[in-house]
């Protein structure tokens, strides 16, 4: 419960920050690349260089792989058809297709389904979400977002965005069995729990709800996808491919409830940097996390009774 007044506090008192006269108006924007080019760095180096690499872990992390080319053929499609702007159909890719796999998921799964839980929460989020986030969102962030780029220089962005390229460096030292210990740990630590009070109190220096945002009807079909078509996906197709029953039963429960997870914080942050519908992005996250809560207990009763 301590992560969920966390969650709380923390946009509550970003939503206070932004009513300060003196506080300056950039801020929200200094926060994110403080995030992008320290906190996020600091993760990669500090979980991915110790995921252990094997058959029995690929499932659990592709469902971020699976959840957000989907996204982006859906949206892609939709947008295009509908003639939606472009911004708007790259916020809702970025932030639709990302769960809030680490803050929010970890305790709600390690509640549910204890330790064993957890671990398969952790190869769904780092090796899976995390590493999506770092290459697949920015390669969309780059193609819809308010500059126009050339092939070449989309690929630059993702090659050197500060946390892909660390998780290079992490995967590297993953391979070469090199262990990060002792004050250099400890300091990667410190660095990576700034993370979510940081990224929360700038999501709520950017929220503002009112009435002509919350008719938004492109926000609830983020909300709509991210919390109820998503987790169907995984739903319907790790149904049919795992058994229900035993190690195999645990990670399709997992993965469901993980796909189901509100937008990822750092998906906002990548929005906002880029451009991509700055106050929708806030909104899909300030909003869908306390949504999330009556939407996972329908997904729950759903992968424990059928």
């Amino acid at each position: 419960m301590a992560n969920i007044y966390l969650i709380v506090l923390c946009i509550v008192i970003g939503v206070f920050l932004r009513r300060i006269k003196d506080f300056p108006e950039n801020a929200p924007r200094t926060l994110n690349a403080y995030l992008i080019y320290v906190v996020l760095p600091a993760i990669s180096l500090l979980h991915i260089s110790k995921v252990e690499i094997s058959l029995a872990i690929l499932l659990p992390i592709l469902v971020a792989w699976i959840i957000f080319p989907l996204t982006w053929v859906l949206f892609g499609t939709v947008g295009r058809k509908f003639n939606w702007k472009r911004n708007t159909i790259g916020c809702l890719i970025v932030c639709g297709g990302l769960s809030n796999t680490g803050f929010v998921g970890y305790p709600i799964i390690e509640a549910i389904y204890g330790a064993e839980g957890l671990k398969i929460a952790v190869l769904i989020d780092q090796p899976g979400s995390f590493i999506v986030v770092s290459s697949l969102a920015i390669i969309v962030a780059s193609i819809y977002g308010s500059e126009k780029m050339r092939k070449r220089d989309i690929s630059k962005k993702v090659l050197f965005f500060p946390p892909f390229l660390f998780f290079l460096v992490a995967v590297t030292l993953n391979i070469a069995q090199v262990e990060i210990r002792g004050s250099f740990e400890t300091i990667l630590e410190s660095l990576a729990s700034t993370l979510t009070p940081i990224a929360l109190i700038a999501v709520g220096m950017q929220l503002q709800i009112n009435l002509k945002d919350i008719k938004d009807h492109y926000l609830w079909y983020g909300l709509g996808y991210k919390l109820f078509l998503a987790p169907l996906v995984i739903f319907l197709l790790y149904g049919l491919l795992l058994d229900k029953t035993g190690d195999q039963g645990l990670i399709y429960k997992v993965s469901v409830l993980e796909a189901g997870m509100a937008p990822m914080i750092t998906s906002s942050i990548i929005a906002t940097t880029y451009d991509l519908r700055p106050k929708m992005a806030s909104l899909l996250v300030g909003l869908g996390i306390p949504l999330s809560f009556f939407s996972l207990a329908l997904w729950y009763y759903l992968v424990e009774n059928f």
